[in-house]
């Protein structure tokens, strides 16, 4: 049996990722123990590792490397890990998150970007992130330096990664998810988002804006619940608030169409799963999400409202080109399986494993 800690936390897509992959992992002969930190999961979460594969779940509320002002945090959070890793003596250490690769491990190191604050601030704002971020450059550039494997969803995660850190060795691995808890149905005239308002990145906003402009309803799938503690709440759009999977899998179905006019996107589990559910795709212009669904969606300029009114028209308009745009999603989404990413991620360990004798340094 090959072990591993991995490192994860409950905010969004990387509590998925973790789980998906640590069942699909299981078929190896793998078993993940989990790290979380961050904010304290939920009881629904804590059900769902206890149900995964994964061996056992670590809790703790340390700060995540992305918040703001969160160093002393990051370095306490630094410390319980290895103390759980010299108790555990894991065989691979997975990081899902960039700075603590630079401790101290016994254990080889993969690292896997799912987001870059630098990436999303150049996306969201266009310059630069400011100096108040100088310690988070410093300390993602020596994670990636320190780190056994580094490992990212798709090719422009990894560009970003070269752009922003000089880090020019690395191995595309896609997400995958599960097509098991989608239910087949009748599509209904309805246009889903999801995402949380205030999220630049998402650009769920853009939605809001255009869903005065549609004829059908435009729903809005996320926490209305700012980090303030304020309440945002949409405009035009219905919000569902944040759904458990039964029941956004309920609104996949239904919905005919899905929009995402994202301004920074790694990879995007949220249009996976309305893939698989058949929903027509209107998706943000980016290098990432075009390497991801190629053909099978429509894309838009997430800065240009006009753009994504017109073509959630030309589908509503066009109930045939709605449907065929559907299956498309669905074939192309049904390529990312949990199998395809455990098999990337076992390639990487045991390349890890096979060097921990070997000389050191990056890109093996």
């Amino acid at each position: 049996m090959t072990a591993v800690l991995m490192t994860v936390d409950g905010l969004g897509g990387v509590w998925t990722y973790a789980l998906e992959l640590a069942d699909a992992l299981a078929q190896h002969n793998v078993r993940v123990t989990l790290a979380a930190m961050g904010p304290a999961l939920t009881q629904r979460q804590r059900d769902a590792a206890t149900s995964s594969a994964a061996l056992a779940l670590h809790e703790s509320t340390y700060p995540l490397e992305w918040m703001d002002d969160p160093w002393a945090g990051v370095d306490a959070a630094g410390e319980w890990l290895l103390a759980l890793a010299a108790e555990l003596q894991p065989d691979v250490v997975h990081l899902n998150g960039y700075c603590l690769a630079a401790l101290p491990w016994r254990a080889p190191t993969l690292v896997v970007a799912h987001s870059c604050v630098l990436a999303w601030w150049d996306a969201v704002h266009g310059v630069e992130a400011p100096p108040a971020w100088d310690e988070y450059r410093v300390r993602v550039r020596a994670g990636l330096a320190a780190a056994g494997a580094v490992c990212a969803p798709t090719q422009a995660a990894l560009a970003d990664l070269s752009r922003y850190y000089g880090i020019d060795w690395g191995t595309v691995v896609p997400n995958g998810r599960r097509a098991d808890w989608v239910r087949s149905g009748p599509k209904e005239p309805l246009v889903l988002t999801a995402g949380r308002l205030w999220d630049e990145a998402k650009n769920v906003a853009a939605a809001d804006r255009v869903a005065a402009r549609l004829p059908w309803p435009v729903l809005v799938v996320g926490s209305t619940v700012h980090p303030s503690g304020s309440r945002v709440t949409p405009r035009y759009a219905v919000p569902l608030g944040h759904l458990p999977q039964e029941e956004l899998a309920h609104w996949l179905r239904r919905a005919a169409i899905f929009v995402l006019p994202a301004r920074y996107e790694p990879f995007g589990l949220g249009p996976i799963e309305a893939g698989l559910s058949r929903c027509a795709l209107v998706l943000g212009d980016l290098p990432s999400l075009r390497e991801v669904w190629d053909e099978a969606a429509i894309y838009v300029d997430p800065t240009d409202d006009d753009d994504l009114a017109a073509a959630c028209r030309e589908l509503i308009d066009d109930p045939n080109r709605c449907r065929e745009l559907g299956e498309r999603a669905r074939e192309r989404a049904l390529t990312f399986t949990p199998e395809r990413m455990a098999a990337g991620h076992l390639a990487l360990y045991r390349r890890l494993l096979a060097e921990v004798d070997g000389p050191a340094g990056p890109g093996r």
